[in-house]
């Protein structure tokens, strides 16, 4: 005789079984409401301060379009600076494993030089102090030199973010290979696969699932910290906003506006990093 612990028309699940997995559905949506009854407190709160501060709404919905119009910049510089970083990372993160003492000293010292000063002055060095280092090395006989390392504001800066970023994420994709065990490669070497094979084949596809979380925050990062082209005169975001406020002398409405539009444009990019984080993930993760 079979028992009765089937629950009728759940696809052969048991009662028990079923009774958690609906204890487990009831609590996520609890928490959801929670969450959004949180969020529209907040929201509410917010708009309640902006009128309190006695914001012109009028002069900033005006100029909403022209502040918009700088996003194209603003997702320029921060996709080809994170595709640079990208590229620095994975040739840093090569380097700093490397047993070669010459890769792994000039990585070493990319790494370490890069952190250890800041962001601000690696833009000025790109944007200004570059074309004197050209300028001095036409004086060796190198004849339009200078030419070639005067750089307009939008590579300076996107080399600047890339270099800069490239150093940091130098780490983490260190970290992500390191993280893979030890028996992965010896495995592949028991198989006959080469250094580069290995690497190819075996460890950096899985220690893409390691990289790609932190990385989905360095390219959020990476938008906000692109509002430092501004200093050189590039029509994005910042830009455009401290502009129009000094010109009406309404700085504070388009500061708010344009750090309500970054905060928007991260909230995107962060839903979709979770979504990759999960997909990443799959497998690992607890049902609660």
């Amino acid at each position: 005789m079979k028992a009765n612990t089937m629950h009728p028309g759940a696809g052969g699940i048991p009662k028990e079984a079923q009774h958690v997995l609906n204890q487990i559905e009831m609590k996520k949506s609890k928490y959801r409401r929670k969450m959004i009854m949180a969020f529209a407190f907040l929201i509410c709160l917010m708009v309640v301060s902006l009128i309190v501060l006695g914001l012109d709404f009028k002069f900033m919905a005006k100029w909403l379009p022209f502040i918009l119009a700088g996003s194209g910049y603003t997702f320029l510089v921060a996709f080809l600076a994170i595709s640079l970083a990208c590229i620095l990372a994975v040739l840093g993160a090569l380097g700093r494993l490397s047993k070669n003492p010459i890769f792994n000293s000039i990585a070493t010292s990319y790494v370490s030089l890069i952190r250890g000063t800041p962001l601000l002055v690696q833009v000025y060095m790109w944007y200004l102090a570059l074309p004197q280092v050209g300028k001095a090395l036409e004086g060796f006989g190198i004849h339009g030199i200078q030419r070639l390392f005067t750089l307009p504001a939008i590579p300076a800066g996107i080399l600047a973010l890339g270099v800069c970023y490239g150093a940091y994420m130098t780490e983490t994709v260190r970290a992500g290979i390191q993280s893979i065990k030890i028996g992965q490669t010896e495995a592949a070497k028991a198989l006959g696969m080469t250094n580069t094979q290995t690497m190819k084949r075996v460890i950096f596809p899985q220690a893409l699932r390691v990289i790609i979380p932190p990385v989905s925050n360095e390219f959020i990062a990476m938008i906000k910290d692109s509002s430092l082209v501004s200093l050189m005169g590039v029509w994005e975001l910042s830009y455009r906003a401290i502009k129009i406020g000094r010109r009406h002398f309404q700085s504070l409405e388009m500061l708010i506006l344009v750090a309500i539009i970054y905060w928007i444009m991260c909230m995107i990019l962060q839903f979709f990093q979770e979504k990759i984080e999960k997909h990443m993930a799959r497998g690992d993760r607890r049902i609660s």
